[in-house]
Formats: structure tokens, C-alpha cells, sequence
């Protein structure tokens, strides 16, 4: 077993480091403060290969593999969280339409995605009715001439206003049995019948947009459907198990950060005469943070590296997730502990660490939903 990097996967995690270190955490509280979308950061990402990392050169992708991806996703995150979903989720749509679009709708959004004309990608699927039940979705896409007619709305939709190309689901077969009769469609911003609904004033990620999106007889033409009718459903479950990598991932780089700066801290920070490192409490903090934060990485790049070489990860994948971000959300709330009072003011980022990371347990899947995925795989194999 060779737990040794390429000298590409290093070269992939220096750059992002470098890249995070000299642009993303200089701005990151002044974001979150303000709520405002990084446009600029994102576009200099996408220069860098970040918003194509699986993604073939004929179609402006920079292809350096999910294990390279994960690291790079990890590093930003330990700028700031919500440059990192932005990635996370702009590869995600990348890789959806490279491996089911058609080939004029590849050429026509992934050199857009990949270099940066398009702000960010979106993956619609959840709704104000339903959320980890993607199965019982109610958007509807009728046939209409040489097309589709959606009707419907989505909730909660990272990038919802500011993506360039959207990943959508809707029903095309009432009848069918659920999830059977769900197809996966690709939607440009701007076109007829389309349009991005309220923000939303959330916790933590505040420099990502989430929003609602809702779609008015919109109609879009046959070429825009992703695979076959009633394939969606399956495209959408594959899809989510690389989303899941990347959110453990994302979650990885803030925990790191969180304990991070708890532990300089400490050991600047002195209480009955010495620094407050020297005490039990707070090395057991510390041990335990960085002990399973490594842990976390582990399982998140093992199911990297089973995706990047093309084998079943779906269990690896929910674990990975699972375990990274309720490790990250304990290590955050330490991190707060071991700066007592001061943790709790915004003059301190570990109260921000804390509040971006309790989103990751929530995205691409509920910790809940992650368990059952983990029961089912086991009791199946």
C-alpha cells in the first residue's frame, strides 16, 4: 500500500495551498461579512485548472484526477469554506455533463465552466417539499415540439443565481415507478421561463449564494437532456457520491484550520502563569482534533483514490463524508472551547470555522442519510 503523492497530486496541493494562502484567507472574513460572491477569486481559479479538475484538455478541463481534486478542495477550504462549495460543486457539474451530456452541449458549457465565463455551475435537485427524498421530486418536464416544458422549484440551490449552466431534475413519466420516471436535463442562465429566486440568509457559507430557482414553462430544447429519459434519478445518485468527496474534502480543510489557529493560540495565551498549552485538557484537545482530522483525510481520499481508478466508492464515499464532517464540526467547537470567551467574537475566525462547517453535514446528503447509505451497502455485500 503506497500512501506516497505523484509529484503532479503535490504540485496540484502546493498551488491551491500557495493560491489560498496569497488570495482566498486575505479576503475570506470580509466575504462572509458582507455576503458577497468572489467572483474574482473564482475566475483566477479557473485559470488555474480548479473548475475542470476531471475533466478532459479538448474540453478546457485541467484532468489531474479526484485525488489531486480532493487535495485542492481541501486547501482552499482552509482559506475559506464557501470558495471551496463553489469548486466542489462546479466539478460536480462539469463531470455530470462530460459523462452524460451530448456533444454539442459539452463544447458548448464545459470550456465556459472550466475557464471561468461561467461564474459557477449549479446542481438543482432538491425542493421546498422534499430534501434528502430526491426520489419524490415534482418538477415536471413535458414533452413540448422538440423539447421540454419544466415547471417547478428548487430550493436551496448552491450558486443558484450566479451559475452560468445549471444540472436540473424533473419528472418526464408520471406514471412510472418512483424514481423511474425522472430525467436530468442541462439549463443556461437567462433563457426564457427561468429565473433565480430569493437568496438565502444562511449561517455560515455566506460568500456562496444559495437560492431558489423557478422554472415557468421553461422550455428547453431535446439536445439539453443528460443521458436518457428516466435516467436521472441514477445519474443524480452517481453524481452525489463524487459531491460527497468533495464535501469531505471541503470539510478536512476546516477543521484543520480550526484547530489550527486554536493551537497557536494556546500557546500564546497564558492562564495562572504559563501558556495554556501546557495544560492536560488542551493537549488532549489538540491530540484528539489532529488524530482524527488525519483519520478523516484518510477515508476521504481512499474513496478519491476507488473513484479515480474507476471502482465502486458509494459506501467509501458516505463514509468519507460522514465521518469528515461531524469530526470537523467537533473539532470547530473545540477549537472555540480552547479560546473561551474570545472564540465566541467575530475578532477571532474559529467562530466562523464553526458556523461554515455545520453546513457540511447537511450538504449532499444528511449525515442520517449518509448511515443509511452505509447500512445498505453493508447489508448488501
Amino acid at each position: 500500500m503506497n500512501f506516497n503523492l505523484t509529484s503532479e497530486q503535490e504540485m496540484i496541493r502546493e498551488m491551491a495551498r500557495d493560491f489560498t494562502e496569497k488570495h482566498i484567507k486575505p479576503v475570506a472574513a470580509v466575504h462572509d461579512d458582507e455576503k458577497s460572491f468572489p467572483y474574482e477569486n473564482m475566475k483566477k481559479m479557473a485559470r488555474l485548472g480548479l473548475m475542470g479538475m476531471n475533466i478532459p484538455a479538448e474540453y478546457a478541463g485541467s484532468e489531474v484526477g479526484a485525488v489531486a481534486s480532493s487535495l485542492a478542495i481541501t486547501e482552499i477550504a482552509k482559506g475559506c469554506a464557501s470558495h471551496a462549495v463553489t469548486t466542489s460543486v462546479t466539478n460536480m457539474v462539469t463531470e455530470v455533463i462530460c459523462e452524460f451530456g451530448r456533444e454539442e452541449i459539452k463544447r458548448k458549457h464545459l470550456p465556459r465552466l472550466c475557464n471561468g465565463d461561467y461564474p459557477a455551475g449549479a446542481f438543482a435537485i432538491t425542493e421546498p417539499h422534499t430534501g434528502s427524498d430526491a426520489a419524490n421530486i415534482r418538477t415536471t418536464a413535458a414533452r413540448h415540439m422538440n423539447g421540454y416544458l419544466l415547471n417547478g422549484t428548487k430550493t436551496l440551490i448552491t450558486s443558484g443565481e450566479v451559475a452560468g449552466a445549471i444540472v436540473t431534475w424533473a419528472v418526464t413519466d408520471r406514471h412510472a415507478r418512483k424514481g423511474k420516471g425522472i430525467s436530468a436535463f442541462v439549463i443556461e442562465k437567462g433563457i426564457s421561463g427561468f429565473h433565480a429566486g430569493k437568496a438565502e440568509d444562511k449561517m455560515g457559507h455566506r460568500a456562496s449564494t444559495t437560492n431558489e430557482l423557478i422554472f415557468e414553462d421553461c422550455f428547453v430544447p431535446e439536445q439539453c437532456l443528460l443521458g436518457q429519459e428516466g435516467e436521472g434519478f441514477r445519474i443524480a445518485m452517481a453524481e452525489l457520491d463524487g459531491g460527497r468527496i468533495g464535501i469531505g474534502s471541503l470539510a478536512v480543510g476546516v477543521g484543520f484550520s480550526a484547530i489550527d489557529f486554536a493551537t497557536r493560540y494556546a500557546k500564546e495565551r497564558e492562564a495562572f502563569g504559563k501558556p495554556i498549552s501546557s495544560f492536560e485538557a488542551i493537549q488532549c484537545m489538540i491530540a484528539d482534533s489532529y488524530t482524527e482530522l488525519e483519520a478523516a483525510q484518510l477515508l476521504v481520499l481512499r474513496a478519491a483514490f476507488l473513484k479515480e481508478n474507476h471502482r465502486p466508492f458509494t459506501k467509501e464515499a458516505s463514509m468519507a463524508k460522514l465521518f469528515a464532517t461531524e469530526t470537523a464540526r467537533n473539532v470547530a467547537v473545540r477549537a472555540v472551547q480552547m479560546l473561551g470567551g474570545y472564540g465566541y467574537t467575530k475578532d477571532y475566525p474559529v467562530e466562523r470555522y464553526l458556523r461554515d462547517i455545520i453546513g457540511t453535514t447537511l450538504y449532499e446528503g444528511t449525515s442520517e442519510i449518509q448511515r443509511m447509505v452505509i447500512a445498505r451497502e453493508v447489508l448488501r455485500e
